[in-house]
C-alpha cells in the first residue's frame, strides 16, 4: 500500500504545478514548506479580556518566515499593543499558531477541503516575544517583502516586530493522524 500511496502522491504533486510539497514521510520538511508557503495564520491565545478570561481566543495574523524562497522557519509577526490578542499575550505569552496549505492554490487545484489531511496544516505551540534589536532587520525584511502594505501602517500605533518561539510542532499532512516534529528536527532540515 505504501508504494502505491507514494506514487499517487507524486502524480498529484506533479500535476499541480508550482511548488511541490515534500512527501508525507518528511514531516519536518513539510512543516517548513507549509509555513513558508503561508502568508497568514490563526494565532490562539488565552484571553485576558473581561468575560473571556482564560478562554481560548483565535485571531488571524499576517506572518512571514523570510523573503520568498528564503525561509528561516521562524514565524515573524508585526504587532501593536492596540490589538486584542496582543493584550492577551502581554498577560500570557503562550500561544498556538496554525497554518494551512488551504490558503494556497495547492488544495484548490486538488479539490481538497481544508479539513482533508492531504491539505496539510501545521500546528505550532510556543510563545510570542518581541524580537531583540539584532533581529529587527531580519524580521522587517521577512515581513515587508511579503506584506509591503505594512510599511504604510499608522506610525502612532507603535508597531513592533515579534516572533513565535516554537516549542512543539504537529503536522497533519496525510491519513493516520498527527506527526510530532521536534524544533531541532524542524530547524535542521532544508526547506
Amino acid at each position: 500500500c505504501a508504494p502505491r500511496c507514494l506514487c499517487l502522491w507524486l502524480c498529484l504533486c506533479l500535476c499541480a504545478g508550482g511548488a511541490v510539497p515534500p512527501p508525507p514521510e518528511q514531516a519536518a520538511r513539510m512543516a517548513r514548506f507549509v509555513l513558508h508557503s503561508c502568508e497568514w495564520g490563526a494565532l490562539a491565545t488565552l484571553s485576558a479580556q473581561r468575560g473571556l478570561r482564560g478562554r481560548p481566543f483565535a485571531n488571524i495574523f499576517s506572518l512571514s518566515d523570510g523573503e520568498p524562497g528564503r525561509g528561516s522557519g521562524v514565524p515573524y509577526l508585526y504587532l501593536t499593543a492596540m490589538e486584542v490578542s496582543v493584550r492577551d499575550l502581554q498577560v500570557n505569552s503562550n500561544a498556538s499558531l496554525t497554518v494551512s496549505l488551504a490558503q494556497t492554490p495547492y488544495c484548490k487545484k486538488h479539490r481538497y477541503d481544508p479539513q482533508n489531511p492531504l491539505c496539510a496544516h501545521i500546528i505550532f505551540c510556543g510563545n510570542v516575544v518581541k524580537v531583540n534589536d539584532s533581529e529587527v532587520g531580519l524580521a522587517k525584511k521577512a515581513l515587508f517583502s511579503r506584506h509591503p502594505e505594512m510599511e504604510t501602517w499608522p506610525k502612532d500605533h507603535n508597531w513592533f516586530f515579534a516572533k513565535f518561539n516554537i516549542t512543539n510542532i504537529w503536522v497533519l499532512d496525510y491519513f493516520g493522524g498527527l506527526k510530532i516534529v521536534t524544533p531541532e528536527e524542524y530547524y535542521s532540515v532544508k526547506p
